[in-house]
């Protein structure tokens, strides 16, 4: 069994740093935290190994590709034990365009997030997961107009910084 390590404010600050700059040079990043590189890159492996950092990648400015449409849905199950939420949730993790799933409390039982060319795509869509009877009852939609701001990191050292 692997002992999760308890994180410090370094450890933090290395966390949020990676967020916003994952392509940021140890060197870098040692400066902007307050270690040398050595100790700063002996962190960093060790967030790798414990699950804190799971990877690094690009991020998209999807417009810039071509007209895209996100939608937000909100889904009820006809029926609620946990065998129809596993088919559910197994069922629409292989839809692409499905880039987020929420399971949440409150007068549905989850929230979708969808990016489509447009609303004729997230209808064909919608109507491929209904035929497939996976235990939809009834969903609705909510088509994204303008996104005034797209946050792609947590606010970890404000969130868990605290009291350290």
């Amino acid at each position: 069994m692997s002992i999760t390590p308890k994180l410090d404010r370094i450890d933090l600050r290395i966390l949020a740093e990676l967020q916003r700059n994952g392509r940021a040079t140890n060197v870098d990043l040692a400066e902007v935290v307050g270690l040398s590189p050595s100790p700063c890159l002996t962190r960093v492996k060790r967030l790798e190994k414990a699950g804190y950092i799971t990877g690094y990648g690009a991020q998209i400015q999807l417009q810039k590709l071509g007209d895209v449409l996100m939608v937000f849905t909100e889904v009820t199950l006809s029926d609620h034990r946990r065998d129809d939420f596993s088919r559910f949730e197994a069922s629409i993790r292989g839809v692409d365009e499905i880039i987020e799933c929420h399971l949440v409390s409150g007068g549905y039982d989850y929230m979708l997030k969808f990016v489509t060319r447009g609303v004729g795509h997230y209808q064909e869509i919608i109507e491929n997961l209904l035929a497939k009877n996976i235990g939809i009852e009834k969903y609705f939609s909510y088509i994204v107009i303008k996104s005034p701001f797209i946050k792609t990191y947590y606010p970890i050292e404000g969130l868990f910084g605290r009291g350290d």
